[in-house]
């Protein structure tokens, strides 16, 4: 049984931070390039950054640049999104999924909005308000 689970969400003041994980069972994650994608109420999925599988290299939407980071411990199974300076905008249901990657001749370069399958878990809610 493979299965992501996220969590972390919470109600936050602007400027705030909360983080997120994205646990992995039936499966090691660090074989896989990961993504987290939002969807705030009235708007399409986006996706939000992603971590490649072997070397780790990673990619963030434009809106959250110098603001969240991704990263993984391998050892918990576990990708996490540290969200820091957030903004009312960043409010949303988080998810994160298997994501597709370039495979170049250094290392795999994840694709931020290339989600594989079409399911989605249940995502954790981030609330930034005053």
């Amino acid at each position: 049984q493979l299965q992501l689970v996220e969590s972390g969400g919470g109600l936050v003041q602007p400027g705030g931070s909360l983080r997120l994980s994205c646990a992995a069972s039936g499966f090691t994650l660090d074989n896989y390039s990961i993504g987290w994608f939002r969807q705030a109420p009235g708007k399409g999925r986006e996706g939000v950054s992603c971590i490649s599988r072997g070397a780790g290299s990673t990619n963030y939407a434009d809106s959250v640049k110098g603001r969240f980071t991704i990263s993984r411990d391998n050892a918990k199974n576990t990708v996490y999104l540290q969200m820091n300076s957030l903004k009312p905008e960043d409010t949303a249901v988080y998810y994160c999924g298997v994501v597709d990657a370039f495979i170049t001749a250094v290392q795999p370069i994840c694709i931020m909005n290339s989600k594989i399958g079409n399911s989605w878990g249940q995502g954790t809610q981030v609330t930034v308000s005053s």
